[in-house]
């Protein structure tokens, strides 16, 4: 029997620039065990990251989803995907026809965790902090478009934009936007460490050695008061070095769920239903995988180098080589499921061809093999990588035009080394802040960026990005969409590679697991219960 559970994708609505209002449910939870959850995610504490887990500095999956849990946004995205929904908030929505005056009402008798009151002047302080703070990691470009924030009385909250932008209620969804206790944030500091306090449907505790979470316990906060349902009591994620590690302890029963990364082969050993204790949901994500180039680097200056390689490799060689029926090529940053998406890299380059990179690096008088060194992680993105690489450089060198080595590195010191523009090729993932096309370009090419690309298109950040965001129907934005796609796929700053599914693997007895994940891979723990398998 094959034990295999797919969740089809959700239709993805338009935004509208109106008050939305969402009436709130007091959290329920069944009582139990706790649910053990098992992830790959590292989350450590160094020199370059000492505050790993402050909203104003966290910006990648795993932390993310460790702060959604715990962290409570004003809008939040809606079980089976859509608009953003008021979560914090009472009601949100523009106040007038031009996109630049947004306006939030909070629920009556919002707590921190601790009891003590949230005001509008609480979410002032901690949407004005992360702007100010400015923290390294870029994730304060997500708040770029905010001029000032007004408050009236202890509820209402008044953001006045410096430009039209439909896509704002996504970001006041995102940790980013987090509402935070002065008491426990400094103003003019971050927070190091794993401590984290907010209003969120759980608070959390974890166990931290050698400066690196071991596991985190996210207990029932019962001062929640928000838009979500919590079906449990209390959940436990635990870190695992590899996804093998990982595998055996569900087998065990020491955990109950596996979320990212599983590596392809546990997958495809899951879908063929060999386990009858533990089922595999597959999900459509909203996943990607790129090139990035520090633009400015010798090996990589001219465009001709990076359109070359855009010539030269193969997707769908790459995709069924290393991931099988878990990705599909992608042929722009932005994936094909969304609103706006082109294929820009297909339209310009077609079928890869040696013959047709070899003539752009001969009118460009570059001499070949070029030397490159392309730069991957580790530990973040799943044991695949290494073999995903190795097969690029397989690619690149079979041309005969490129002389490739790869070389990997943890995430903890890859990560900060590719902020510093150390690496002229570099491997990245991205998974979506919220799910529009807006973030798959603007945090790659916009000023602030967060891969730090030194890669400036005048065009593209002061015409096209802001003409895509005054348009509340992201149709009538795909014309500013594709012309920026078409631009970086001339240019290529950036080279999309594939874009994935996500899976979840839960054992028998665990319910929710088809609403773990949405479809920016957003870990909705409160969605776990317990009970008899479907």
């Amino acid at each position: 029997m094959n034990r295999k559970t797919l969740v089809l994708p959700a239709v993805v609505g338009l935004l509208a620039p109106v008050l939305a209002a969402c009436g709130g449910s007091d959290s329920e939870a069944k009582s139990g065990d706790a649910i053990v959850v098992g992830t790959t995610d590292r989350f450590t504490a160094t020199k370059d990251t000492p505050a790993p887990l402050d909203p104003a500095y966290a910006y990648d999956v795993g932390t993310w989803n460790i702060l959604r849990q715990t962290v409570q946004t004003l809008m939040i995205q809606p079980k089976g995907e859509g608009d953003p929904v008021p979560e914090a908030a009472e009601s949100c929505g523009f106040t007038d026809s031009g996109n630049e005056r947004y306006a939030c009402k909070l629920r009556d008798g919002l707590k921190f965790a601790n009891g003590d009151a949230i005001t509008a002047e609480d979410v002032k302080f901690s949407i004005e902090r992360a702007l100010h703070l400015k923290a390294d990691s870029g994730v304060f470009a997500l708040l770029s478009t905010i001029d000032t924030v007004e408050t009236q009385g202890d509820r209402e909250v008044i953001f006045h934009l410096k430009t039209a932008d439909a896509t704002f209620p996504y970001k006041l969804s995102t940790p980013v936007a987090g509402i935070v206790n002065p008491s426990d944030y400094a103003k003019d500091k971050l927070r190091d460490g794993f401590d984290v306090d907010g209003s969120g449907p759980y608070t959390l505790t974890t166990d931290v050695q050698d400066n690196a979470l071991v596991s985190a316990t996210f207990s029932k906060n019962p001062n929640y008061k928000g838009s979500l349902k919590v079906s449990n009591d209390k959940v436990v994620m635990r870190t695992f070095k590899d996804a093998d590690a990982m595998g055996v302890a569900i087998d065990k029963g020491d955990i109950d769920v596996m979320t990212r990364a599983m590596s392809p082969a546990q997958i495809r050993k899951l879908d063929a239903g060999t386990d009858k204790n533990v089922e595999l949901v597959e999900m459509p994500g909203l996943e990607i995988r790129f090139l990035g180039f520090n633009t400015n680097a010798t090996t990589v200056k001219s465009k001709a180098v990076r359109q070359a390689m855009a010539q030269v490799i193969n997707r769908g060689e790459l995709v069924s080589k290393v991931y099988g029926s878990e990705a599909e090529p992608l042929y722009s940053l932005v994936p094909a499921t969304l609103t706006g998406h082109s294929n820009s890299f297909f339209n310009k380059y077609g079928e890869p061809s040696v013959a047709k990179a070899k003539t752009l690096l001969q009118k460009a008088g570059i001499t070949t093999p070029v030397k490159l060194t392309l730069h991957y992680t580790t530990d973040h993105y799943g044991s695949a990588t290494k073999d995903e690489f190795e097969v690029l450089q397989k690619q690149l060198n079979n041309s005969g035009l490129f002389d490739v080595t790869v070389k990997g590195a943890p995430w903890d010191a890859y990560r900060p080394a590719e902020q510093k523009g150390q690496f002229d090729v570099y491997g990245m993932g991205w998974f979506p802040d919220f799910p529009d096309a807006d973030n798959f370009l603007a945090p790659f090419l916009d000023k602030d960026n967060t891969i730090g690309s030194p890669y400036a298109n005048a065009d593209v950040r002061n015409t096209l990005i802001p003409d895509s965001r005054r348009e509340a129907d992201r149709l009538t934005a795909s014309k500013a969409l594709t012309d920026i796609q078409d631009i970086v796929a001339d240019d290529v700053p950036v080279l999309p590679l594939w874009q994935g599914k996500q899976y979840v693997a839960a054992r028998n007895d665990v319910t929710g697991t088809s609403y773990a994940l949405n479809s920016s891979s957003t870990l909705q723990l409160w969605e776990l219960g317990r009970g008899a398998s479907g």
